[in-house]
């Protein structure tokens, strides 16, 4: 008997099994390999004058640098554009543990690396990173330990009102983390607000005069 299965019993949608890579079009390759470097600890598998291939773990190349000349400056005159505009907004990547999250964070923090957002949006606890070229990374811890519960905090009234999030402090949490207060109670929101800060809704549109 064939192991190939009949396609009528196939799903009628096939999804991928994971993502396998990513490339950037970019002219810092050297400030990217160093920054995924630190961040990863990416290693060049291959590079030569037009490409570079990095990986970090079993996969023979998780990201890939097309290099590029530098842009005419006159070219693009609003550099803030880089992210505002269509493509990519950003990659998710999600830690097994608050503790694991907010290690990396201090791991990082030590070479100059720092989030550009901190936030508890409400299914998740996260920091944005932006590479050499401005593409955000988001890594994240999951709030609810059940994907129902998250899909549930979906239709709650808590997230209609604040659909963002609440903004945290990283330090904030890794002191209450390390001072013995459990990761359920990090997780919640407000738990990464310090005392004497006001804690500070996200309700963010982007205009144009925000660019």
């Amino acid at each position: 008997m064939s192991a190939t299965p009949d396609l009528d019993q196939l799903p009628d949608r096939v999804v991928p099994a994971f993502i396998a890579h990513w490339v950037v079009k970019t002219a810092r390759s050297a400030e990217m390999i160093d920054w995924y470097g630190h961040v990863f600890g990416a290693r060049v598998v291959h590079e030569d004058d037009r490409i570079a291939f990095l990986t970090w773990d079993h996969e023979s190349h998780r990201l890939a640098l097309v290099k590029l000349p530098p842009p005419v400056r006159h070219v693009f005159p609003l550099a803030r554009l880089r992210r505002k505009t269509y493509g990519i907004d950003h990659l998710a990547f999600t830690f097994p543990s608050l503790k694991h999250l907010l290690l990396t964070y201090e791991r990082l923090k030590k070479v100059d690396i720092t989030p550009v957002w901190s936030i508890n949006h409400g299914p998740t606890t996260s920091l944005y990173y932006e590479d050499p070229e401005g593409i955000r990374l988001e890594f994240q811890v999951e709030n609810f330990p059940t994907a129902q519960e998250t899909a549930d905090y979906f239709n709650s009234r808590e997230f209609a009102d604040n659909p963002i999030g609440v903004n945290t402090d990283p330090d904030y949490l890794l002191e209450r983390l390390r001072s013995g207060t459990g990761e359920c109670e990090l997780l919640r929101r407000g738990a990464g607000t310090r005392p004497g800060t006001k804690q500070r809704s996200n309700k963010r549109t982007i205009t144009w005069k925000t660019l």
